[in-house]
């Protein structure tokens, strides 16, 4: 059983790489020349923190996934949320380092965020632990969301 332990913990990581990709110029160049709040986390936090985000998010799903036997019928709300809020979560950095769009990633966050406590209350009842491990993730978002508005608000020429 660690084969699927492994694939579902490393799983998130992918769009990861790839939104890590896309930041990695514009983080340099673009963000930058946007008004940003004072109180926003250093940009060295941000790998760290998706890191660890990833990592826990992955093996939460492990664990739901485990519980429910695998992909079976009992699985497909509970890990089709989760598989949403993943896709979701991997568009966010495309829209808005990729297209420089800060109001179409604020709307896409916000749905995101929403997701990712549905994926949270249909995971309480199979497995608390994996919901547990979830709070972090709810509790940075949060806080990436009002970020994400601050960047909207306070940069209106920049916004599309």
């Amino acid at each position: 059983m660690w084969m699927p332990m492994l694939g579902l913990t490393a799983l998130p990581h992918l769009g990861g790489l790839y939104g890590g990709f896309i930041t990695r110029k514009e983080v340099k160049t673009w963000y930058p020349t946007l008004n940003r709040p004072s109180w926003r986390p250093p940009n060295a936090a941000f790998p760290i923190a998706w890191t660890t985000l990833y990592t826990t998010m992955g093996y939460a799903s492990y664990l739901v996934w485990n519980e429910l036997g695998g992909f079976t019928e009992d699985a497909v709300v509970p890990l089709g949320l989760y598989g949403l809020q993943l896709a979701l979560n991997w568009a966010w950095t495309p829209i808005f380092f990729g297209a420089h769009n800060i109001k179409g990633a604020l709307i896409e966050i916000v749905m995101l965020t929403g997701t990712v406590g549905a994926t949270m209350v249909s995971w309480y009842s199979i497995n608390r632990t994996a919901t547990l491990l979830m709070t972090p993730y709810l509790a940075w978002l949060c806080l990436a969301t009002t970020l994400n508005y601050c960047i909207w608000r306070d940069n209106p020429k920049k916004k599309e």
